[in-house]
Order: C-alpha cells, then sequence, then structure tokens
C-alpha cells in the first residue's frame, strides 16, 4: 500500500536527516544501530506471539505474559546480549509492544536489589540462581496500609538468636504485601521489606529474602497466603498480587547484608549512611524516565502523523479542508508534548550518567553525594511521569474520538504507563522528599555554607529582574536558563523561610511541615523543572551533532521552556522577575515556534525511530493508512465473527411482535 500523499509530503518537507536527531536521541550513532539490531532480534522472533491482544480474556493475556517473560530471558542469552542496557532495550520491545512481561520486576528490581544491597558472599550465592531462573523474584514493599511511607510498614522480622533465624511476620490485614508486580501467580521469592527487629529494638525497614513458593510444585510456602489482586486500570498482563507471612522463618543470611547486619548473636551494625538502602528505588526511578519518554514519545508519534493525515473543517470556504495539524490550536496541544518528549529523553541520559558516577562514588566509599542524587531521582520521577500520563492524555484527546478506539494504541499506552505515577513511590510524597532535602540545603546556604551539586544555585545571586529586553532576548539559552534558576532559588528559599516561620510560631515540626506543603511541592517541582532544562540546554552546547539537527533541536528546547514559562505564568510574575509585557513577548515567540516546528513536525516524530510493530497503532502507522488499516482491525472483532448475534435471541420477541411491526 503507497504512503499517504499528505505524509509524503511531510516528510520531504523536511529540513533536517532524520536520522541525525535519532542519533542524538539515543546518545549517539552507535547506540541507535544497536538499539535497531536489537529490536529486530525481538519483533523478528517467530517465537514471539505478536498477535492483537485487543480481544482476548485477561487470563489468556496473562498466560501471554509469562510465556514471553521466560522467552525474554531464554533469547538474552541465546542471542549473547550482556551489556545491561542492551538487555533492558530487548525487555522493552516487548513491552513496548504491549505483550506484557510477567517476570518484569524479576530483572528490573529483585536482581539489582540482591546487587546493590547483598554482601559478596550472598551474591555469590544467590545471583546465579535468579539469574539462571533457578528462582524467579519480585520487590514487596508497599502494603495493603501503607505505601511510600516505608517507615510505616507493618512487616516485622524478629531475630531468634537462638536459632539464627527471623521470623518474618503481617500481624494484621493492613500489613499484607499488596500490588508487588509479578507477586500473584509467577514468583517464588520476593525481597521483603520489613522492620527488623533485634533484642527487643527496632532497627527500621530492611530487604529480606523470603521463599513464597515450592521449587518443586509452586505451591505456597508453609505460612504463605498470596494471590492476585484482580483486574487493575491497565497493565492487566501483570499479576500484581498481594501477601501475608504468618510467622514465616528464614536464615539470619536471607538478610540482605551490604550495608547493615545482624550479627548471630543479634546485634546490629548499622549503615554508614541511612539512604543507602533507597539505592534500588533510585535504579527504578531512573529507569521510570526513559520509559516515560519513550511512551509520550509513541503518544507524540501516533497523534502527529494522525494529526497530518486527518483532514477537517473549511478554513477557506470552498478550498479543501485542511490537516488538521495546521490549525495553531491543534499545534498548541502537539508541539510542546513533542519538545517534552525530546527533553526528556536528554534529562534521561544525564541523569544515567550522574547514577553511574554515584555507583562509582559507593564503591570507593564515598557518599558525599548520595542525597543530591537520592532528591533528585525522587523528584524527577514525579515531574516527568506526571507530565508524561497527562500528555498521552492531551495526545488522545487531539486524536478526536478515534483516539478513544484501542486501535489508535492511546488508551492502552495511557493505562499501561500512568501507573508510573504512584508506582515505586507516589508523586506528591516523592515531591515532599525532594522538599525535604532542599530546605535542608536552603538553610544551610542562607547561613552562608556555599552549596554544590544541583543544588549549587541556592548559593548564587540573582538579578531582581529579567535581562530580557526584546523578543529575541526570549530565545537566548542564557536568560532562559536564568529565569527558571531565579524561579528554583526564590520558591526554595520562600518555602524554607515560611517553613522556619511556622517552625517558631507551633514548636511541631510535623504541624508545620504540613502548614508549608504547598509551598514544599511547588519548590521542589521548580527544581526539577530548572535541572531538565539545564539538561536540553546543556546537551546542544555539549553533543557533536549537524547544523541542521542542532537548528530543530534548538527550536524544540527553545519551546520546551518558553511553554513552561506560559503555563506556569504565575511562578515567574509573582516577584515581578517578569513582567507582563515580558510574558507576551515569551508567549508571541512560543506561538511564532510553532510555525517555524509545522514543517518538520512528523520528520521530528519519524526521528523517534519506533517501527509499526513497536507503535502499534493505526493512527500512527508510517505509511498514513489509517482509513483501511482501522476498518480491517475493527472486521476482527469477535463480535463480527456472525452476522446475527446470540444475543438476538433477547431482542427477537421485540423486533418480531405485532406491535412492533410498521
Amino acid at each position: 500500500m503507497p504512503v499517504n500523499p499528505d505524509l509524503q509530503r511531510e516528510r520531504e518537507s523536511a529540513t533536517f536527516a532524520v536520522e541525525e536527531l535519532t542519533h542524538v536521541k539515543d546518545g549517539g550513532k552507535g547506540k541507535t544501530v544497536r538499539r535497531r539490531y536489537i529490536e529486530s532480534l525481538a519483533l523478528n522472533d517467530s517465537d514471539f506471539d505478536w498477535s492483537d491482544r485487543s480481544f482476548i480474556t485477561r487470563d489468556e493475556e496473562y498466560s501471554l505474559a509469562v510465556k514471553h517473560g521466560i522467552l525474554i530471558e531464554q533469547k538474552i542469552k541465546k542471542y549473547n546480549i550482556t551489556d545491561q542496557e542492551e538487555q533492558n532495550a530487548f525487555r522493552n520491545t516487548v513491552m513496548r509492544k504491549r505483550q506484557g512481561n510477567a517476570i518484569g520486576l524479576h530483572t528490573l528490581m529483585f536482581i539489582p536489589t540482591i546487587k546493590g544491597q547483598g554482601t559478596e558472599e550472598q551474591q555469590k550465592k544467590w545471583l546465579p540462581l535468579a539469574e539462571s531462573m533457578q528462582i524467579i523474584g519480585t520487590y514487596a514493599q508497599t502494603e495493603l496500609g501503607h505505601g511510600t511511607f516505608v517507615r510505616g510498614l507493618e512487616t516485622t522480622a524478629t531475630y531468634i538468636p537462638e536459632k539464627e533465624e527471623f521470623i518474618v511476620h503481617t500481624p494484621k490485614l493492613t500489613s499484607f504485601k499488596w500490588w508487588p508486580g509479578n507477586l500473584g501467580k509467577t514468583v517464588n521469592y520476593a525481597v521483603v521489606m520489613a522492620q527488623l527487629y533485634s533484642k527487643g529494638k527496632c532497627y527500621g525497614v530492611h530487604p529480606f529474602l523470603v521463599q513464597l513458593r515450592s521449587l518443586d510444585n509452586h505451591q505456597p510456602m508453609k505460612g504463605v497466603t498470596i494471590g492476585d489482586i484482580g483486574p487493575k486500570f491497565g497493565f492487566n498482563s501483570t499479576d500484581n498480587g498481594y501477601l501475608g507471612l504468618d510467622h514465616v522463618r528464614i536464615p539470619r543470611t536471607n538478610l540482605l547484608m551490604k550495608y547493615a547486619k545482624v550479627l548471630p548473636d543479634g546485634t546490629y551494625v548499622k549503615p554508614p549512611r541511612d539512604k543507602l538502602a533507597y539505592g534500588s528505588m533510585m535504579y527504578v526511578r531512573v529507569a521510570y524516565l526513559h520509559m516515560s519518554a519513550e511512551a509520550l514519545a509513541m503518544a507524540c508519534t501516533i497523534a502527529i502523523r494522525y494529526s497530518a493525515v486527518r483532514r477537517q473543517s473549511e478554513m477557506i470556504p470552498g478550498e479543501r479542508e485542511p490537516q488538521v495539524l495546521d490549525y495553531q490550536s491543534q499545534q498548541m496541544k502537539l508541539f510542546p508534548q513533542l519538545a517534552t518528549a525530546y527533553a526528556f529523553y536528554l534529562t534521561q541520559q544525564k541523569t544515567y550518567q550522574l547514577y553511574l558516577g554515584l555507583l562509582d562514588d559507593l564503591r570507593k566509599g564515598e557518599y558525599s553525594s548520595l542525597q543530591d542524587m537520592h532528591a533528585l531521582t525522587s523528584g524527577l520521577k514525579a515531574f516527568v511521569t506526571s507530565a508524561m500520563s497527562n500528555g498521552i492524555d492531551v495526545c488522545r484527546l487531539s486524536c478526536g474520538g478515534h483516539g478513544y478506539s484501542h486501535t489508535s494504541g492511546l488508551p492502552e499506552l495511557y493505562t499501561m504507563y500512568t501507573h508510573f505515577q504512584t508506582a515505586e513511590g507516589e508523586n506528591t510524597i516523592l515531591l515532599l522528599q525532594t522538599a525535604r532535602y532542599l530546605m535542608k540545603c536552603a538553610g544551610n546556604a542562607m547561613s552562608g555554607d556555599k552549596q554544590t551539586g544541583q543544588v549549587g544555585y541556592l548559593s548564587d545571586t540573582t538579578q531582581e529582574n529579567s535581562n530580557i529586553k526584546s523578543e529575541s532576548d526570549v530565545l537566548s539559552f542564557e536568560e532562559l536558563t536564568n529565569v527558571y534558576k531565579h524561579r528554583a532559588q526564590r520558591l526554595v528559599k520562600e518555602a524554607a523561610m515560611k517553613l522556619q516561620t511556622e517552625m517558631s510560631n507551633t514548636k511541631q515540626q510535623h504541624v508545620a511541615w504540613n502548614s508549608c506543603h504547598i509551598e514544599l511541592l511547588t519548590a521542589a517541582t521548580a527544581h526539577v523543572h530548572y535541572f531538565i532544562v539545564q539538561a536540553f540546554i546543556d546537551t546542544l552546547k555539549t553533543t557533536e551533532m549537524a547544523d541542521s539537527a542542532r537548528s530543530i533541536l534548538t527550536k524544540l528546547c527553545q519551546l520546551y521552556a518558553m511553554y513552561g514559562i506560559h503555563d506556569n505564568a504565575g511562578d515567574f510574575l509573582h516577584d515581578n522577575y517578569l513582567s507582563p509585557h515580558q510574558l507576551s513577548m515569551v508567549t508571541k515567540q512560543m506561538v511564532n515556534t510553532f510555525a517555524l516546528l509545522r514543517p518538520n513536525a512528523v520528520a521530528l516524530v519519524d526521528a523517534f525511530d519506533f517501527p509499526d510493530g513497536i507503535l502499534a497503532s493505526t493512527l500512527g502507522t508510517y505509511d498514513g493508512n489509517v482509513y483501511e488499516k482501522m476498518y480491517q482491525w475493527a472486521n476482527h472483532s469477535p463480535l463480527n465473527k456472525d452476522e446475527v448475534h446470540d444475543s438476538y435471541k433477547y431482542l427477537q420477541p421485540m423486533l418480531t411482535s405485532k406491535q412492533s411491526k410498521l
């Protein structure tokens, strides 16, 4: 089938080489080549079932996810994919195809937790079993009654020195583990987060390896109550589960003891730093940044390609209906989301490098950057996943009624990824964790202590008013950076000062903290937003690329920053750093940028480089033959199997009665 002529014209109008921007998005040409190779291995492997899942039951969906989960790990070994990033790319190819992976938490959290929290001896024992799939595990932290508030977890692990054992117990219903992925029916082990008790004292939450099911017949172990929590908003290929533990005994050595330890006599040896236990969560949150960028990029690809194919209404009476993408209102919906997707890709690259640097520091026994990184990844996870989820829905709505159909790929994309906002830390709580660190740093900065790292700007001096004098100044990276820097510094310090005032008035920290939640959340958001703008600009300054690619990426960066100012205008006007006139110039330049991006819109989503097999959308198909493929898809509905459905037996008495005849 030939390419839709509108899409063909769009691609011919591009002012840059699509391949160049793909390389930047991927982090280099070599990575693009390898990613495509890894994706092709999965997509061209006939052992995977790539059939449409729109018309199957949940039981079938879960079974397929188990099959694929095992196949993924077998294929990774068969194809000798040894690099962790490439292994994740192979797994994500299957997940982005929306086929599910019922052992995803095994590789995403179970194995990394053993690596990050286990001693060398523990790693030698457990990693071969986990990596060979002799044991399959998950990460069990969230409980029915407690989630992000980890200190409130009710599961206990009480040490018995006479037996050198822990008794792991969920004392009441609210202490049951609830939500861990793959827990319900798949795994036989879990890292269980529980309150450690020894010699009558509680030492807080620690990770314990607990066997949940028999290695012989998969039946639950003695004292283990386990099952699936039922259908969810989405992601129903995954068996999120519940877990009750009734005085389950495990050896002392099943406490992961790389940092904190319990000696045979019950003596507790505390870790060198409290935040070391958050290593697994930081890894997952960095992974969420990439997956969120991918999800938003897929939504943008679908919506922008479809908007170039779809023609609607009369812009000029008597003329052909224009492409929906020509409407400025459609550009206002989609182009900021497009810029945001690129911003998130580049932010993830920078954050991942910072994370690797942190791991090197920890291996050397250096912990100075740990809190900074924990605060950054917590805030980024909250900011990025929220923007991603909202952005996917904006893309869905921009496709009109067709966006509501599963054939668009957008409803499942939304339900599959929106859970990132509450998984592995609820976003509001994570922003408050970031804010807690910022309040400490702001207090130090206001006391004259110079701050470094991601909070170094708190010690800088800033001007009271922006230097933007003309519309061209609005596009200056220096001025855009200063705008975001001033906003972050002001909001963080104002939150710190209000917190100090509330503390002096109430003398109760928890009351003062609760009284400042709005300011704290706003401050943390501004801090993260500033980091993302910096990451985008830094990439443009430091990355080699063709001039044409740099030019279009610069426009996207400017749009991302300008839209953020437009969308949060109150923050920038509040202390008159920006005047109403300057804000008007920002808005005008933002709209002008829409027009500059318009000829390249389709090429910009082509640069995300999603094969149709991964995109799984009739609206976003590369050839643009949307309507033909929608009709073909609809004809596969089971309701169309017979011309007259079995339910006609309920209609027949009414339709064939004498009273109903015309």
